[in-house]
């Protein structure tokens, strides 16, 4: 690749316990052997700024925040981590795997707490829009997601607590925006093997952003 062009973005999506960190350290380490220049990094999180912003929202309890209130703190740790780690990364030819992104906050923040999509997405153009090359949708059904988290057993387990409708609007907010925009976002089915699903993604990114 050439140096001076500008690096490609990849996100990834899904509901609670999809499998998305796991894939994304895997694409990561491929796109690495391949020998690509690579960023992996998640949201919330992701620079300092953002990742002290992140303990205030993935621990505690369910209704620690507003909808909006949460919003609000996303996109501020947003505007850190896109100025302080991606934008700089994509400037210089780096790929940046990202660990969630704008998505999850539509879905999680205008869909399932009801703040609404489209007022979300207005919040998020203030605070500068940036918009992957390539979203990856790892789809689980809630229930099985769930399990997985709670056999993990650890403490950024905010989200994890809100009821099963919650968790059913996760996964039906994030087929829907796959569905609007499929230019950009695909959709692997996350149930199956570890391998097989990475195998799958791999597919998808070379076919997309070879």
């Amino acid at each position: 690749m050439n140096p001076a062009a500008r690096g490609r973005f990849v996100s990834f999506e899904g509901g609670e316990g999809a499998g998305k960190s796991t894939q994304a350290k895997l694409l990561a380490e491929r796109l690495t052997a391949a020998g690509r220049k690579i960023v992996l990094t998640r949201e919330p999180g992701g620079s300092p700024g953002a990742e002290q912003i992140r303990k205030l929202l993935v621990e505690g309890e369910p209704e620690r925040w507003s909808a909006l209130a949460e919003t609000l703190l996303f996109l501020a740790a947003r505007a850190d981590h896109v100025g302080r780690v991606i934008e700089p990364a994509l400037a210089a030819g780096q790929w940046v795997i990202c660990d969630r992104f704008a998505d999850s906050t539509v879905v999680y923040q205008g869909v399932a707490r009801g703040l609404g999509a489209e007022r979300v997405r207005s919040l998020q153009k203030a605070a500068g829009a940036l918009e992957p090359d390539l979203t990856i949708i790892v789809d689980v059904e809630p229930r099985a997601g769930l399990r997985r988290t709670q056999a993990r057993g650890i403490s950024e387990n905010r989200f994890e607590q809100f009821d099963s409708g919650f968790h059913r609007q996760l996964r039906e907010a994030f087929l829907d925006i796959a569905r609007q925009e499929p230019q950009r976002c695909v959709v692997v089915d996350g149930s199956r093997s570890v391998e097989t699903v990475a195998a799958d993604i791999w597919r998808i990114v070379t076919e997309r952003l070879a």
